[in-house]
């Protein structure tokens, strides 16, 4: 507005009345990682899933089914095995793991993690860490639960 009238508009305001707040809700435009598999999150594994998305966890840290360990590039949820290890043989290869540079995790405080969930999603506070989860940690169950909830809805 500045620069369309070169600094010399007028504005005004009236109170028109007290009305009630009206709040949107938020969607995150964007899917989530979800583990598979129970164990420690292996580097092997986190370096394919870095290129899809930003993580949430260390290496060698401990994982369980249903947590949320990264965002997805993508619109939807993605089921992660994070604690896949490499397949050992006898050929010899250069280890490109020792030089690759994995990006850092990004940290969740209380109130960013509250903000981020969605309404299938939890929030888990333990002395040590932060974590998101699914409500449902089953995979399968979480996929029967939404194909009832669209054929609901169609």
């Amino acid at each position: 507005m500045l620069t369309a009238t070169g600094g010399e508009a007028v504005m005004y305001h009236c109170f028109q009345k007290y009305a009630p707040v009206r709040t949107t809700s938020y969607r995150r435009s964007n899917g989530v990682m979800v583990a598979t598999a129970t164990g420690k999150a292996t580097m092997y594994a986190m370096l394919s899933l870095c290129q899809r998305g930003v993580l949430f966890v260390e290496p060698q840290e401990e994982i369980y089914a249903g947590q949320i360990v990264g965002e997805n590039a993508r619109d939807n949820d993605l089921g992660v095995n994070i604690a896949k290890g490499k397949a050992f043989s006898n050929v010899r290869e250069a280890n490109k793991e020792a030089t690759a540079v994995l990006k850092s995790s990004r940290d969740h405080t209380l109130e960013s993690a509250l903000e981020y969930i969605q309404d299938d999603e939890l929030v888990e506070i333990t002395p040590d860490d932060i974590r998101i989860r699914k409500r449902i940690l089953n995979e399968t169950k979480r996929k029967q639960l939404s194909r009832n909830e669209k054929s609901r809805t169609s």
